[in-house]
């Protein structure tokens, strides 16, 4: 997996990237009530926002950590925006997207990286 600096993971799977955001990310939201996700077939370019989520203490944006085109949705995270709580980094993954630049995973810190980068 890979980390971006606004708390996103990205997983390589099957060809695709999956998109979520991390545990920290989660606890510092709080309970999560919202969620707006991407339509199926949208391009996306790299720092676009790509979805909103609404916890009790704030409102946040994903921002695309990629350049490409989203395949697959979350559905699942719309009628229960809470599994984000519950599994951040596993059930709640928001998108699945198709990169045009896979290389720009480089650019992205790995789970050591990311540790010591919150602290």
């Amino acid at each position: 997996m890979k980390y971006t600096e606004e708390h996103e993971w990205l997983r390589e799977e099957d060809g695709l990237i999956v998109v979520g955001i991390t545990a920290h990310a989660s606890e510092q939201l709080g309970d999560v009530v919202f969620i707006e996700l991407p339509e199926e077939g949208q391009e996306i370019t790299k720092d676009d926002e790509v979805c909103v989520i609404e916890s009790v203490k704030a409102a946040s944006d994903i921002l695309a950590p990629l350049d490409g085109e989203i395949v697959e949705v979350n559905t699942a995270l719309v009628e229960d925006p809470g599994k984000v709580n519950e599994d951040p980094e596993g059930e709640a993954w928001f998108f699945k997207m198709t990169p045009s630049e896979p290389g720009q995973m480089d650019d992205y810190m790995d789970e050591a990286a990311y540790k010591s980068f919150i602290g």
